[in-house]
């Protein structure tokens, strides 16, 4: 009989065991590193579609582009019914639209001075379209505070924006330049954070309100009813919903002095009255859908009157 039998038995059952346990700790290590090599293959996959994607879109916009200069020289009105304002379809997904159609949120802050018949027109369109008043006050203060202000007394007397005493004071009586507090807007979606702003009226709101990066007049051809009612003093929004019905049959205005004939107001003259017919500002906002993956493409286009649009901004996002 073999006295070493129960040693040995023992020490080959260490040995299975380590080899096990060995066997265990490589077959983790593996899975680890091939968990790690599917995760960067995914990773890098995911990459080359949005680059992709973005070839895509950029090609879009590239065509949106041209329509937007064809329709220009082509005619001086900006209207609904030129083929910039269709929605376009294919390997690219989106719509163009017409920025100066809605009311430019850096209209509030004329010559570094709140403008106070601006701020009226903005807190009327927030009434038309449901938005909360105290809402509509901070939303305005968050866009002031975005520009440097020449400040003087009649600005000073309260951190709040009072539309009723708020006036634009003389270059003698504001020489002081008070610096910008918040970062300037670049797009409505920047004004999420707004207390009380909720995200299904930051999207309404989107509807209706631009940000570009100066004044600009509202295009009567392209506006909707709520912003000509509230860019047009005592125009009822009955009244201009009726203008636009008139002007979307065909009748499109053909200038600014046609605009108010056809407002049927006649102590309204031309004059007060910040409403054109063309507008050289445009959004673009398409998607690219390559291989089961959506990419998604945002921008802002200016069309100066004697030159192709440029791109002012562009982002591209999932």
């Amino acid at each position: 009989m073999n006295r070493h039998s129960p040693m040995t038995a023992k020490q080959r059952g260490m040995a299975i065991i380590s080899a096990l346990l060995i066997a265990a700790v490589v077959a983790v290590i593996a899975g680890a590193m091939l968990t790690r090599q599917t995760v960067f293959t995914r990773t890098l996959e995911a990459e080359q579609l949005r680059i992709q994607g973005s070839w895509l879109l950029q090609g879009g916009l590239e065509a949106s582009r041209q329509l937007l200069w064809e329709a220009r020289q082509k005619d001086v009105l900006t209207r609904l019914d030129q083929p910039w304002a269709r929605p376009f379809h294919g390997a690219v997904e989106g719509q163009l639209a017409d920025e100066q159609g809605k009311f430019n949120l850096r209209n509030l802050m004329n010559q570094q001075l709140p403008d106070a018949t601006q701020l009226q027109s903005f807190q009327r369109l927030c009434q038309l379209i449901g938005i909360d008043a105290n809402v509509s006050r901070r939303i305005s203060q968050r866009v002031i505070a975005s520009y440097d202000q020449r400040t003087g007394p009649a600005l000073d007397a309260s951190p709040d924006i009072d539309v009723s005493s708020t006036r634009v004071t003389s270059p003698e009586a504001a020489a002081e330049i008070r610096p910008a507090t918040y970062p300037m807007l670049r797009s409505v979606d920047d004004l999420a954070a707004i207390k009380g702003l909720e995200p299904d009226a930051l999207r309404r709101l989107a509807q209706y309100v631009s940000v570009l990066p100066g004044n600009t007049w509202v295009n009567g051809n392209t506006a909707s009813a709520e912003v000509l009612s509230a860019v047009v003093p005592g125009l009822s929004l009955s009244q201009a919903q009726a203008l636009v019905n008139e002007r979307n049959s065909g009748r499109w205005f053909i200038n600014r002095g046609d605009f108010v004939n056809r407002l049927r107001m006649p102590r309204i003259s031309v004059d007060t009255v910040q409403v054109g017919i063309t507008s050289e500002w445009f959004r673009w906002q398409g998607q690219a859908r390559h291989e089961q993956r959506r990419v998604r493409g945002d921008a802002l286009l200016h069309r100066p009157e004697d030159r192709q649009p440029r791109i002012i901004w562009w982002r591209v996002g999932a």
